[in-house]
């Protein structure tokens, strides 16, 4: 199809209106980032990361709503998209840059736009790869992941009584780390296996409510915990995912040299 037909489709396809649900969903997430913002810059940065961290509520949400209800769309995935780079790209960035990098001057502002132009990528990449990459992975940190821990880290330095000077050098190598994970090949788990809702043993629940007690009894630390061994088991996977593919290649290598000894060795 040409691209003037293609844009034609896309008219009447918003001719016939626009799922309402779905996308008012992605507007609380779009408005959360949005205040984040805000709160940043009049110098609230624990507001600032309350409201990132309700902006990644709204995302996964969102998403849920349009598969129950079939009300997907391709409007909907853009709209998500460019909500996601306000929300978790310039949101973070900002916060990051305003909280503990400005100190840094160039170098600081840098780093910030480095992760928002790598969340950029992030997204971009995901959208092209969505019907050719298996939905049960990741590839590359997603987005709101990164802007959960920035949060979380934000969160964590105030409940554990921050005060003075913050360890700057450790943000910055933070900020630069969450960044190329997003742009990595790295997998991550995306949690739509189809088998976690169905029926699991009784002990699965339990297991549920505690947990969630848990963070609802240390939020700050859990939720900095939980996003940091999420960013870190895509690293993980991949060494474990290397250390076996050298293994097997090494059994396998062993065995055709035994099989060539073994006729070397027959008359």
């Amino acid at each position: 199809m040409s691209q003037s037909g293609g844009s034609y489709g896309r008219r009447e396809s918003l001719k016939r209106g626009v799922y309402l649900l779905p996308n008012l969903v992605t507007t609380g997430s779009l408005f959360a980032g949005f205040y984040g913002i805000v709160a940043t810059m009049n110098g609230d940065y624990e507001l600032a990361a309350w409201f990132i961290l309700i902006s990644v509520v709204f995302d996964t949400l969102d998403g849920k709503v349009a598969r129950m209800t079939g009300t997907t769309s391709q409007f909907g995935v853009e709209y998500d998209s460019l909500a996601d780079l306000v929300a978790f790209g310039v949101a973070p960035g900002l916060l990051m840059y305003s909280w503990a990098l400005k100190s840094f001057g160039k170098l600081g502002w840098l780093a910030a736009f480095v992760y928002v132009v790598c969340g950029a990528l992030r997204l971009a990449r995901f959208n092209v790869q969505v019907d050719t990459v298996e939905s049960k992975r990741f590839v590359g940190l997603p987005i709101p992941a990164a802007a959960g821990l920035v949060s979380s880290c934000v969160l964590i330095f105030y409940h554990l009584g921050g005060s003075g000077d913050i360890k700057k050098v450790s943000v910055l190598l933070l900020i630069y780390v969450l960044a190329y994970l997003m742009v990595s090949n790295h997998r991550y788990n995306s949690f739509k296996d189809p088998e976690l809702v169905k029926r699991q043993p009784f002990s699965f629940l339990v297991l549920a409510i505690f947990f969630i007690i848990v963070i609802v009894a240390q939020p700050e630390i859990m939720l900095f915990a939980l996003a940091s061994v999420y960013a870190a088991s895509g690293l993980v996977t991949s060494v474990l995912r290397r250390i076996r593919r050298k293994k097997g290649a090494s059994e396998v290598e062993g065995g055709v040299r035994s099989d060539s000894d073994a006729v070397e060795e027959s008359p």
